[in-house]
Formats: structure tokens, sequence, C-alpha cells
């Protein structure tokens, strides 16, 4: 969810996940503000008092505000406050908080076809912070923009462009369609209905539409890429004034009416967002007061975590669960000499799992893994086709060594990728140079900051061949809570794109494609479930994915903020929709 939220420094952790939308002052289900996991079990300090300013940080500056231009999943929680997709995910803490519901939509989707087309209305009387009113045609331009307009608008996932039915390269997008009739695969027979046709069954559907991509955005108000710095809102907040890499503020948005919406609230008068905050100031102001809220929901820093583990005060005020996250050491299969499955494989024994482990926290920052699917999505089966083995803290490198003779790459020197704005990435970065140095391979790593990372670097092919990058660390939460969710933009060849990409091995395995539209058309649960183990397992044979840690995240919980909620939806964040002040 890319949807990963940014990893901390050295920190601890906790990847419980966010979503509180309609939170109501029901004590009955709230926790106590001086309780470990509070918030994965219920409404930390639930109020319905209104008014005050609700304050976020960032340590950096997202990639977009655009809800059809993002991909890292603080950015889809937050964009909700401003831009209605048609679904999203009921409040509720812990994995309750996965249940998918209607947001735009009126209804879930009526499939048809044999889960080929999908129909959804429109709730009526939604209307913008201008005033006018939401129309399906405003939802069909939204996908096509964000979907069909890589050159402009890259840092999304493509699905719609995969799937939908007509697109087999005719269609160049919204902004080069001098017809202006758009994609014929999505039908909008009137105001309130937009109909998606596709190639082939797609069970999950309903999980698709629930990315932001689906909130809607009229033509005739889009600026392309300067749409981000001037969002037109659907939501219950609006955008008040956006000083770009310094600060946006939302209030609220006087055309938002609760009839039209049963999630959302309008508690605070004000929502700012502090951007480029170091990480250490962040856990500061979380302690006093002065923020409320971590925006990128990774977690405090190493020195912090020190600090509230050691005092049991300070700990009953976090919360540190799993996530559906995995950070991992993605393989490039098209550089050498990791073109050649042995050197991969080599790889796979070399790096020395609890060192990085260490490297990222500890324990509490994430449990050490062998699968790419992480334990708490649907589909994940315990096994280890590379078990590492220990001598005392000393790993033998027996195996890692008889796989590097085997792919005869000798002595070799490669790059590998980190964000610079996340010190314990950059960390087990080096960790990970440290452990290969010990087979004959000499790693340097390049870093970038986060909003420029899959844009500009990680995730263009072009540049990870010139510069001769063999490996690059990634953090990876599910787009949506289902093995396909979590699959499908990491290993899928069609997923592959030229900027932007999350496709990082630049893995295109038949068998695995296959295997994953299989998948997705079956409409039997247990069948597709058991498909995602089985695509599991084929990945670790390719060797193309070094999977480190489940990862969690510890995350401290402001106390003056009400309504905090961590659930599993959004990758260990608390959720952002009814964010209060406590009075």
């Amino acid at each position: 969810m890319r949807r990963s939220v940014p990893v901390a420094a050295v920190a601890a952790i906790t990847s419980a996940g966010l979503l509180l939308a309609g939170c109501s002052g029901d004590k009955g289900s709230s926790g106590g503000s001086g309780e470990a996991n509070a918030a994965t079990k219920g409404v930390v300090n639930a109020s319905d008092a209104k008014g005050g300013t609700v304050t976020y940080a960032l340590s950096d500056a997202p990639e977009s505000f655009d809800p059809g231009n993002t991909y890292y999943a603080f950015i889809y929680n937050f964009s909700r406050l401003y831009a209605r997709p048609l679904t999203t995910f009921k409040p509720g803490p812990g994995p309750k908080g996965n249940e998918l519901v209607p947001d735009l939509a009126e209804s879930m989707g009526k499939p048809s076809d044999g889960g080929k087309t999908w129909t959804y209305k429109i709730r009526k009387g939604v209307k913008y912070d201008d005033g006018t009113e939401v129309t399906s045609q405003d939802v069909k331009y939204a996908v096509e923009r964000s979907n069909f307009a890589r050159d402009i608008l890259s840092l999304g996932p493509n699905y719609f462009q995969q799937f939908l039915k007509d697109n087999d390269g005719g269609y160049k997008g919204p902004y080069k369609d001098k017809s202006k009739a758009g994609l014929k695969s999505i039908e909008t027979p009137d105001a309130q209905t937009v109909v998606f046709h596709l190639k082939k069954p797609f069970a999950e559907f309903d999980y698709l539409v629930s990315a932001p991509q689906t909130a809607p955005v009229p033509q005739a108000k889009d600026k392309g890429a300067d749409y981000t710095k001037s969002v037109l809102s659907t939501g219950s907040y609006k955008f008040e004034s956006y000083a770009e890499g310094k600060k946006l503020t939302l209030v609220r948005n006087p055309q938002w009416s609760a009839k039209t919406d049963p999630l959302r609230k309008q508690l605070p008068d004000k929502i700012v967002l502090n951007l480029k905050v170091a990480q250490s100031t962040i856990d500061k102001d979380l302690k006093s007061g002065n923020t409320l809220v971590d925006l990128a929901g990774r977690g405090v820093d190493g020195q912090t975590q020190a600090q509230l583990l050691t005092d049991p005060k300070e700990k009953a005020n976090t919360d540190n669960t799993l996530g559906q996250r995995l950070v991992y050491t993605a393989l490039n299969t098209k550089v050498k000499p990791f073109d050649n499955i042995e050197c991969r494989k080599a790889v796979q024994y070399a790096i020395d799992k609890k060192a990085v482990q260490t490297s990222l926290g500890g324990p509490i920052r994430g449990e050490l893994a062998s699968t790419v699917l992480p334990t708490d999505i649907d589909g994940y089966q315990k096994y280890d086709l590379y078990p590492q083995k220990y001598d005392g803290d000393k790993l033998d490198l027996t195996e890692a060594k008889k796989h590097w003779d085997k792919c005869g790459a000798g002595k070799t020197t490669t790059t590998i990728l980190a964000r610079n704005d996340r010190q314990d990435e950059v960390d087990a970065a080096t960790t990970v140079i440290d452990s290969l140095k010990k087979i004959g391979v000499t790693a340097k790593i390049q870093s970038y900051p986060t909003s420029k990372y899959f844009s500009d670097y990680a995730g263009v092919p072009k540049f990870n061949k010139k510069n001769n990058v063999g490996l690059i660390m990634m953090q990876w939460g599910s787009d949506f809570p289902t093995g396909y969710g979590y699959l499908q933009q990491i290993l899928n060849g069609k997923a592959i794109s030229q900027s932007g990409n999350t496709n990082l091995s630049e893995l295109d395995d038949p068998e695995i494609n296959k295997l994953l539209d299989s998948a997705i058309a079956n409409t039997d649960k247990a069948a597709r479930e058991k498909a995602y183990a089985e695509i599991d397992k084929k990945t670790m044979e390719q060797a193309a994915i070094v999977p480190l840690t489940y990862f969690k995240v510890l995350m401290y919980r402001s106390p003056k903020a009400t309504n905090l909620v961590s659930t599993s939806a959004f990758s260990g964040q608390y959720d952002y929709l009814n964010i209060g002040v406590k009075k």
C-alpha cells in the first residue's frame, strides 16, 4: 500500500492498522488510555466533542495528496478526510477493521456476467466543496486519469489498467483522448450509476474500488499533476491552504452532510499537517500533546522506543501489533548477477536476518520472516525454503557459499537502494551489505527520499539497469486484506511499469502470473487462499524476494487525542477520519 507505511528510525514498532471512522461516544467500547495495545481492542478516549485543531506531523513530504496519484497507506487513510472512494473499511480495532463497507456508493457492487461486470450506485446529494453535485461521470474520469495517464500520474497502482475490458493499448488517457469519449469499459448510464466491464472475473472487486483512485474528480477542475495542491473535496474536510513541503491545512467542508455519509464526523474545526519534521521532534510533541498523530504511523524512533519500554506508565500508552506488512530485500532479476537464480539463492542464505532484525529495533520491531505473505494475511502458510543456521550469533554460510559457487559470479559489485529519511532502513541496508561481503559481493548504498523513491529511483527499471541496482530495500503492506491485495502489485509481471513500479524484482514469471489471474477469478474464498499460498511458495522458489521481518511498529498515543483506533486495514496506523481533541 506500496501501501506500506514508512519505516521508523531504529525505533519500535507496531503494525496495527487504522481506521476508526464512525467511532461514537460509546464508553462501553472505549479502551483505556493507560493500557498497552488499548487501541487494538477498542476506541481510546471515545468522544463526540467538537472544536479545536488536530495537528499531524510527517518526517518527510508525501509523494502527492492527489487521491489518484498515491500509493502510501498513510495517504490512503488521510485522503479519506477529503476524498470518498466507492467503498472503504468499517471502523474497528485489529482485524475487525478489515470489514468492507460502502462509502460514496449506496451499497456494495452488484456483480453480473460471472463477475466480469460490476455496477455501483453512488449516493444522491453528495457535493464537492464548491457546491456542485458529484456524478458517476466524475468517478469514471477519476479512474481514467489515475490509471491511463501514467506519464503524468504514475504513483498509484495500475489494477484498472490491467483489468478493464477495452484496454489493449488504444486508450491513452483523458489528457490525450481527443474524442473525449473515455473508456468504453466504464459506463455511466445515468448520473448515479457507474458500471465496470472487466476482461475476466474479479472476485474481490469491491476491495479494489476502496482505493482512493475511485474518489470522484470533475474533469473541468482537474489540473493534472498540480491537482495535488488543491483537491476538490467530497469528504468532511477541504483544503484551506497548502505550502508545498511545509504545511497543509484542512477546514470543515460546508457542503458535507452527515445524511449522505454514515462514516465521517466533523469534530475538529481545523486539521493541520506539518511536513518535514524530525522524528525525534514528532515523538516529543506527541508526548506533550502539541502533535496528536504521526501521519506516517511508522512508530517512534530508537531513543524514544528505549524510553517508552523502560517506563511502565509510558509503555501503557503504546500500541504494538502486526499490520499485514513485510520488510524485505528485492533482488533485481534483470540485473547481473541476480538474473541467475543460483546467485539469488545464495543471497537468501547469506543475509543475516537476525542482524537485520536487530538493526530495525529488535523483536518488538518485527518477527523473523521466511515467506512473502505476512502471518496476518489469509492464505499464509508457515514454511522456510532457505533455513538459516547459527553457531551462537554467527550465521553458517555453508549453503550461501555453495550456491554462490554454482552461480559462478565470483567477486562482484552491485548497488543497494534505501530511503534516506528512514534511518532504520539505511541501517538494515548496511547490515545486508556487511552480510554479502562474506560471500564476495561488494554492495554500495544509494539512498533517496521517500517522496521520490518509487517515482525516480527504486521503481524505475531504466534507472536500476543503468546504475547496476541489484538489491532494493522495501517494506510492503497489503493494498487490501487478501492474498491478492498483497501479492499482485509486487509479483505480477503486468504490474511492472516504467515509473512508480512496485514489482521491484521485475519478476515476470508466467506461472505466477497465471496463478494470480486464475485465483482472483475464483469465487470460492478457500480456493483463493490455497492459491495465494502456492504463489507465495513459487515466488520463494524463484528467490526474488528475501523476507526479513514481519513488520511491527510501536506507536505512542497522544494524551490529547480522542477516538484513537488501531486496525489492520491501513497497515499500522490510527484511523484518521474522526480523531478529535480531548477537552
